[in-house]
């Protein structure tokens, strides 16, 4: 094979490195024309390793920066994950029946046949006496009256829950001696409303005991059913209170 004339005087300079290998300046026989062609193509690639450099370190740089802005953000959500919520406190209720400790005189208004339609109405007049239990947490009410429809003797028991800072209130009649399901629920702005699931003539109806005027000595309850899930409510039972005059510090 022959070789060409630059490539041959390459060779002939030295033989070792004839792969191409050498740099061609090396050699005095190489013509004056071909040292533009050299410098050229070392230029070129000087130029390319530069702008090679060049973008790594913008590479580089654009790196940094997304994880400074990321860190950044983990930091805010984990400032934000660890800053401390605020917490609404439940109002302490076992106090809101105090009002009713102490001696009183009661109206009564009874319907006769509650959820029939039918509205006639029954009065009696009595007493109540309310004795605190537990330090006020629990309540015994003894309660007695006497009209035309006939006698009524009655407890309740009042128990405060402070876990749920709920009263649960339990009614028991003379005539059976037995606790009714109690009535559960709360005071808030001075009235307070209770609620039950009960039995009336073998159907499942909801009872709703509703205390206002509590802050008064005059206080007023109402007792309701409800035979459709509470969407309307029919009163059945109502009585006004008249305190009897210093009875409430005398009763403990």
């Amino acid at each position: 094979m022959q070789l060409s004339p630059h490539l041959g005087s390459f060779a002939r300079c030295h033989p070792e490195r004839s792969r191409f290998s050498g740099v061609a300046l090396a050699c005095p026989e190489l013509a004056e024309g071909d040292l533009p062609l050299n410098r050229h193509r070392a230029s070129a690639k000087l130029h390319r390793r530069t702008r090679l450099s060049r973008y790594f370190i913008v590479l580089a740089l654009l790196v940094v920066s997304g994880y400074s802005t990321r860190a950044g953000a983990q930091t805010n959500q984990g400032a934000v994950a660890t800053a401390p919520q605020a917490t609404t406190t439940e109002r302490d209720g076992q106090h809101d029946f105090d009002f009713e400790i102490g001696s009183w005189k009661i109206h009564l208004k009874r319907r006769l046949h509650p959820l029939t339609g039918s509205n006639p109405w029954v009065e009696f007049d009595g007493t109540s006496v309310t004795r605190r239990v537990w330090d006020g947490r629990s309540q015994i009410e003894e309660f007695e009256t006497d009209g035309a429809a006939g006698h009524i003797e009655g407890l309740t028991l009042r128990l405060y829950n402070p876990e749920t800072h709920q009263w649960s209130l339990y009614w028991a009649n003379s005539k059976n001696g037995t606790l009714v399901v109690p009535q559960i629920g709360q005071f808030n702005d001075g009235q307070g409303e209770f609620y039950a699931q009960d039995m009336l003539d073998g159907k499942s109806i909801f009872i709703r005991f509703i205390w206002s005027k509590t802050d008064s000595n005059t206080p007023h309850f109402e007792q309701s059913f409800s035979n459709d899930g509470g969407k309307t409510w029919e009163v059945n039972w109502i009585t006004d209170q008249t305190r009897v005059s210093d009875a409430k510090e005398n009763v403990r």
